[in-house]
């Protein structure tokens, strides 16, 4: 299938960031290039948004793994992960081990990816 020869995982760890300080960064960066007049009201889009963010150049999430119990973003990843798969765990962080990391996989494995359409299910109805 689509994923069959991928031989890596890109794995990304965030320390002291925040979601909504990602964004005013990325306004102010597309605001002052307007200003400059190095960019048009009309050029920005998703893609310049993206080049922006502090993730430049990282692929969006397909897995979000929230450890801890809690059932929130916590202002994590607000652009990138709009279309991510989220796995929630009671389990802390320091707990967080091979074992659990392979329950989120499974988890994951066994979804549709939808990317925001409707699955086949519901546009049979």
């Amino acid at each position: 299938a689509y994923t069959q020869e991928n031989k890596r995982l890109q794995l990304n760890v965030a320390f002291n960031y925040g979601g909504r300080n990602e964004i005013v960064n990325t306004t102010r960066q597309l605001a002052q290039a307007v200003s400059e007049g190095k960019l048009s009201v009309e050029q920005i889009n998703e893609e310049t948004i993206e080049n922006c963010l502090f993730t430049a150049g990282c692929p969006d999430p397909d897995l979000v793994i929230r450890t801890g119990g809690d059932l929130r973003a916590s202002n994590f990843l607000l652009w990138q992960a709009a279309y991510a798969e989220w796995y929630f765990t009671e389990t802390l962080w320091p707990d967080f081990d091979e074992q659990e990391f392979y329950k989120a996989l499974i988890s994951y494995a066994k979804r549709e990816r939808r990317y925001g359409r409707l699955s086949e299910n519901e546009m049979s109805r």
